[in-house]
């Protein structure tokens, strides 16, 4: 199910199948409601079950990598190979004590570049067997390998908050994502979703009047009417 089947079928609950061309409600606005929805749900989701599948992980393909000024990266000696990506990631759902990058690795998505926290990246040279080894870590939205060893592409995956930012990434049959792609959320999770949404954020704008007069502009609703004394209230007054 794409994000738009989502949006479209949130909007038809609240307006009882009944929208216009120009609802008062945005499909923007639900898109984005559903998409902090999902990032939240996600996070309660691995918090209670520690799963990520493989419907939530999306791929951002062979993400070219660039050299770095090592003296700039976590006090590493100037001598230091360092690569970062040339683009930012995606920013990640939040996990528990740490990012949702599930992948960094060669781009055949099988050889596994370990991940390191940043602040240990200095004291790596001085582990004896390990010292020379690739490792990948993030500073400031970018990933950055150390001892990269020549590597010039990456694969990266991960459960990421805006899916829509993958677009920007390119993979083998085109934009890593796109208004087709399959949103990534398993489907059980979509009925909370939409009433989570229905029920709090759309509850205020579900009761202003669609512009039925297709004028573009806010119907004319009449004034609630005001209740007239009856008879013996006006001979009281």
């Amino acid at each position: 199910m794409t994000l738009d089947e989502i949006a479209y079928n949130i909007l038809n609950l609240v307006r009882g199948g009944k929208s216009h061309h120009d609802e008062s409600i945005s499909l923007s606005q639900i898109k984005f409601n559903i998409k902090y929805y999902r990032a939240m749900l996600l996070r309660r989701d691995f918090a209670r079950n520690g799963l990520v599948t493989r419907h939530i992980e999306q791929d951002l393909g062979c993400v070219k990598l660039i050299k770095v000024d090592a003296s700039k990266c976590c006090k590493l000696p100037i001598d230091c190979h360092v690569m970062r990506t040339e683009v930012k990631i995606p920013r990640t759902v939040r996990f528990n004590f740490e990012d949702a990058i599930t992948y960094v690795g060669a781009i055949d998505g099988i050889t596994r570049i370990p991940m390191a926290q940043p602040h240990m990246i200095k004291y790596l040279m001085w582990d004896k067997y390990t010292g020379k080894n690739t490792k990948a870590y993030m500073i400031d939205d970018y990933l950055y390998l150390y001892e990269p060893h020549e590597i010039g592409l990456v694969n990266i995956r991960g459960v990421f908050e805006n899916p829509e930012e993958v677009a920007k990434f390119d993979c083998d049959e085109g934009a890593c994502y796109d208004d087709t792609s399959e949103f990534p959320m398993p489907a059980d999770m979509i009925q909370a979703i939409t009433q989570g949404i229905v029920q709090g954020e759309l509850g205020l704008l579900a009761s202003t009047p669609s512009d039925v007069e297709l004028d573009r502009h806010q119907d004319n609703v009449p004034p609630p009417s005001i209740p007239r004394p009856s008879q013996g209230q006006q001979e009281q007054g």
